[in-house]
């Protein structure tokens, strides 16, 4: 029995392992990109070191703590809310687990058609310059054959997004290393001067300062993936949290870093110096400064294409991914039978739930349609990253009720790994959590645009109301066969 229990051990992953998993699941270079844009270039530091500290640590220890108390639950957050609150409440936490995709969705298929017009032309100008409705009919026609393709149940998909994903992540590394080199390998390029004055790295507190939270909410969320991996790790009560405090750290050393060498790059006064600045380079950003760091190692566009490309497989394969994983999750589990009509849980031949498909086409494929009035392309790609930041992080919303609830009824549960004893330090870290990122994501709805301002508004009420619609449908189909 010793010896079995010693070579179970010695199976089980290391605690660095499983922050470098976490790294590359939470992190990427987009991330980078979007908080210089929208906090002013260096301005961003300061938030991103109390994002990390008061928000992304407690956000995941407390995922460390909920994985060890239900470590056999197989359907992550709303296992854990069904388990602590209940199945209705699992339903609205899996439902919103979907809803969120549907705008996900729309930005994998524009982005995934950017991403391509960069690979094949080396810039962006011919298609920037193709009427917006041209484009988005382009991006629907994609988005519909991506659909039939996750219909016919292809999985392979899969893999390729990991691969993609993980050549993505080193490249966003490499980027920052050879941004560092570049001065001592190419001195005579025109790099940007970074003012060293302290007043340089805290925020401008304005209106466009609070409306932006979200995209910082919405870049360090996502680690409750990692929850199934608690007790793969050697020692989880001890190691886990060495786990999550290394990637705090290393998300940390990252955003400073990546900041800076962006600094070196780009003039934040021209970055977002007006609205179409801003849209301009939160869609193209990436793929300009893989094209000047192509030019200050005189290789060209050698670096674009390899980003463009990694980025079509990793945007497309996403693409998929997101269409299949989060509907299966929805209608796949116990809740989806009591709360959600039947005709939405039909599968065919090939395993895949039909119906739930022509849903996603029907909102997705709206979504797409009505940014066809957008004037300008650039424009539809930063309207989604928007719109995704106030939405995405409304999933994790249930992680920390869930974690409230569980707490609230701790001698209920037993939990091998605790964030901390202290119950009252334990609630509050799950109540601000929670509220922190209700009001950023309620306060980033607002745009001075009048149409994006609309798209916020409009596309969580819809959503909202499908959700709370389908189970009075199920009650009802449930009254006419009795």
């Amino acid at each position: 029995m010793e010896a079995e229990l010693k070579q179970n051990q010695a199976k089980k992953m290391l605690w660095p392992t499983l922050a470098m998993m976490a790294f590359s699941t939470v992190w990427g270079f987009g991330n980078i990109i979007n908080g210089y844009g929208y906090f002013d270039g260096t301005h961003v530091i300061f938030s991103w070191i109390i994002m990390f500290a008061l928000y992304f640590v407690p956000y995941a220890l407390m995922v460390g703590e909920l994985g060890s108390t239900f470590k056999k639950a197989e359907g992550g957050v709303s296992s854990w809310v069904n388990a602590t609150m209940g199945p209705r409440w699992a339903y609205y936490a899996g439902w919103t687990y979907w809803a969120v995709h549907i705008v996900y969705i729309s930005s994998k298929g524009t982005g995934g058609l950017r991403a391509m017009a960069w690979g094949i032309w080396g810039s962006i100008d011919k298609f920037d310059a193709t009427p917006t409705l041209w484009i988005q009919l382009a991006t629907l026609a994609i988005f519909l054959f991506f659909c039939w393709f996750a219909s016919r149940g292809i999985s392979f998909l899969k893999t390729l997004a990991t691969i993609a994903g993980t050549s993505m992540f080193i490249m966003s590394i490499l980027f920052i290393i050879m941004m560092f080199a570049a001065p001592t390998i190419n001195p005579n390029s025109n790099f940007q001067t970074i003012s060293w004055n302290w007043k340089n790295f805290l925020p401008n507190f304005n209106i466009s300062y609070f409306t932006s939270l979200s995209i910082l909410i919405f870049s360090v969320g996502g680690c409750e993936k990692i929850s199934p991996y608690v007790f793969k790790v050697k020692d989880p009560a001890k190691n886990f949290p060495k786990s999550m405090i290394l990637l705090a750290i290393m998300v940390i050393i990252s955003a400073i870093l990546g900041t800076f060498a962006l600094a070196m790059m780009f003039d934040p006064r021209k970055v977002s110096g007006s609205s179409a600045d801003l849209a301009n380079y939160i869609s193209n950003g990436p793929y300009w400064a893989f094209q000047n760091l192509g030019t200050y190692y005189h290789a060209g566009n050698l670096f674009l294409y390899l980003y463009a490309w990694c980025n079509v497989i990793g945007q497309f394969s996403t693409l998929v991914i997101s269409i299949d994983a989060p509907l299966r999750m929805l209608l796949g589990s116990k809740e989806a039978h009591d709360f959600i009509p039947s005709s939405l849980l039909k599968k065919n031949r090939h395993g895949a739930y039909i119906n739930g498909i022509w849903m996603i086409v029907i909102l997705s494929g709206g979504l797409t349609l009505i940014q066809a009035v957008v004037p300008d392309a650039t424009q539809v790609m930063e309207q989604l990253v928007k719109l995704n930041s106030t939405t995405m992080p409304l999933r994790y919303l249930w992680v920390f009720a869930a974690y409230i609830a569980l707490r609230n009824d701790r001698n209920k549960f037993n939990s091998e790994y605790q964030m901390t004893k202290n119950q009252w330090l334990a609630k509050l870290s799950g109540y601000w959590c929670f509220f922190l990122t209700a009001a950023c994501c309620i306060v980033g709805i607002y745009s001075p645009d009048p149409f994006t301002l609309f798209l916020n508004i409009l596309t969580p009420i819809i959503l909202l109301a499908l959700g709370l619609i389908l189970p009075l449908i199920k009650k009802r189909q449930d009254k006419k066969l009795i």
